[in-house]
């Protein structure tokens, strides 16, 4: 009896909402200024930018500005190629430099023309890093070509064996010609055939 005298006091100290009883300790409040959505009425429908701008809308350049960037359009395409170096002695930015990319696989995300000259350069050097493949096995000679596979790779047993069950794969990357050899002679000796790429 307690909670519903509590309840009833919570009730009437809301003057501002209306009550509706639904029964017993169902109470629901509504707001006084509560209008439904006509159900005819189209939702509106809001024009959101192209892209997100996080500091929101910019003002216009300014009429200098624009004078300059008309000038520049302006410009023959050599006298334009001039103006980002120029800035940057200007302003003292610091000059960027090319980034090594000796090592990497960059594959086609290289820059294209540059990165097709530079690929005929890498074709006359002599190649000095070499991968072992391992290509077949027979089946009864798989329990020995795991154990070579261990002893040159430092694999567990369990590591190895899913490695020789994957069949064709590369068992070690960048190795020395003469270590390449060796190790495809050791898997030929065990019943296995790998290539050198």
């Amino acid at each position: 009896m307690k909670l519903i005298a509590i309840a009833r006091a919570a009730v009437h100290s809301r003057a501002s909402l209306r009550r509706v009883v639904n029964g017993f300790l169902q109470v629901r409040y509504f707001q006084h200024d509560f209008v439904p959505r006509d159900p005819s009425v189209k939702p509106k429908k809001y024009k959101y930018p192209a892209f997100y701008d996080p500091y929101g809308p910019r003002p216009p350049p300014s009429e200098k500005i624009v004078q300059l960037a008309e000038q520049i359009a302006a410009l023959p395409p050599e006298e334009r190629r001039q103006i980002g170096p120029a800035l940057g002695l200007k302003l003292s930015h610091p000059k960027l430099e090319t980034i090594s990319t000796e090592g990497m696989e960059l594959g086609s995300a290289a820059g294209g023309g540059a990165g097709a000259g530079s690929a005929k350069v890498e074709e006359k050097k002599e190649k000095t890093a070499f991968d072992v493949k391992l290509e077949k096995f027979d089946a009864a000679a798989k329990i020995k070509v795991i154990k070579e596979v261990r002893a040159f790779t430092n694999l567990g047993l369990k590591e190895a064996k899913e490695l020789v069950e994957k069949v064709p794969v590369v068992l070690k990357q960048g190795v020395t010609k003469d270590e390449a050899n060796s190790i495809i002679e050791k898997i030929k000796a065990a019943g296995g055939s790998a290539v050198m790429e």
